[in-house]
């Protein structure tokens, strides 16, 4: 997410660095490891890169002009940004977007909002505000102030907006000056899915890219075997990080979202930080987090977002009835007496790590 630390940035599913990378590097052989790591700051959150062989040099510097031109269109947190422009405007805008990012992530949120009906809704940022997590204020809405906020939240194109894109001209309209977009819940699974396509074209074949928990992996490591990602046990104030399960990737994306340790308590009552955009409340299933593995980042990023806001039943389903997403998830929801209950699609196992 953009502009301030990444837990401080919601839409309406946090999405937290559940996920992290298991080292490959044997201790006892350093002489193994080909290439190199490069770590840095972006989008409120850090970014790591592996590069598992030997190839054409890259710099931090390289990777960071990639990041900054990718904020420039959908960073809410920098002013001239195209998102930005285009929320700031009360009526007619039209403006340039040279490198097509805001185009690419309108159609691929307008996709999943579409498939999800409207579990995914890039519209629900005023929601949001109005809570008060961005800000950290324990001040729940009234039945009546929701409704109020709801009037001007709909990703529907042609109800509060329309929209057009022509070469690197975008043309927008609002029916309602309060109705803003905030990307945050996708896109920055689309900076890791530009940071893979940049390094792609410079003929690496095996490579590891996340940024602020959402990855996405080619090839193999610098062992020559598949990716080893941790997904961390869904619970709060543990004094230490403990792995719920470990699985083995190559060529996928990985994204977690989760409410377990983002919400707030007020007069008894816990808010969790995953909004649900047709009630505007925080959602009360018992979903604890949900991983999810896709072709791209930024769709694995949305998913995980939308099956937040779903729930377990409603996500397998999903996955079930809509094969050509490509989709595997693995759900952590709470039990009885501070159980962990596991639900996965059919297809999640094969990337479970053997012992």
């Amino acid at each position: 997410m953009f502009g301030i630390e990444k837990h401080k940035v919601l839409i309406w599913s946090v999405t937290i660095s559940l996920l992290t990378l298991f080292s490959c590097q044997s201790d006892k052989h350093p002489e193994s490891v080909i290439g190199k790591e490069i770590h840095g700051e972006t989008q409120g959150t850090t970014y790591t890169v592996i590069l598992a062989e030997e190839g054409q040099p890259i710099t931090k510097q390289q990777l960071d002009s990639i990041f900054t031109v990718f904020d420039l269109s959908l960073s809410t947190y920098v002013e001239d940004a195209t998102i930005s422009k285009i929320n700031k405007a009360t009526k007619d805008i039209a403006l340039v977007d040279e490198n097509h990012f805001y185009e690419e992530c309108y159609n691929l949120s307008q996709h999943v909002y579409q498939l999800t009906s409207g579990a995914f809704d890039p519209s629900v940022f005023p929601l949001v505000k109005g809570w008060g997590f961005m800000h950290h204020m324990d001040s729940p809405l009234s039945q009546q102030e929701v409704d109020s906020i709801l009037t001007f939240v709909s990703f529907e194109k042609n109800k509060l907006h329309t929209i057009s894109f022509s070469n690197d001209s975008i043309y927008f309209q609002k029916m309602h000056p309060n109705f803003m977009i905030d990307f945050n819940a996708i896109a920055q699974g689309q900076s890791v899915d530009v940071v893979c396509a940049y390094l792609s074209e410079l003929g690496y074949d095996n490579y590891y890219v996340e940024v602020g928990g959402e990855l996405k992996t080619k090839g193999v490591n610098r062992e020559g075997i598949p990716w080893r990602i941790g997904i961390d046990v869904p619970k709060e104030n543990l004094s230490s990080r403990e792995i719920e399960n470990v699985l083995s990737i190559s060529d996928k994306a990985v994204a977690t979202s989760g409410n377990y340790r983002k919400f707030y308590i007020k007069d008894g009552v816990k808010y969790a930080h995953s909004l649900n955009p047709k009630t505007g409340f925080p959602v009360t299933h018992s979903m604890l987090s949900v991983t999810v593995i896709a072709d791209n980042c930024a769709l694995a990023d949305a998913y995980a977002t939308s099956f937040m806001i779903m729930g377990k039943e409603k996500t397998l389903e999903f996955v079930k009835t809509h094969p050509e997403e490509k989709l595997e998830v693995y759900i952590l929801s709470a039990g009885k007496n501070d159980a962990i209950n596991r639900d996965m699609s059919s297809g999640f196992k094969q990337f479970i790590a053997a012992n």
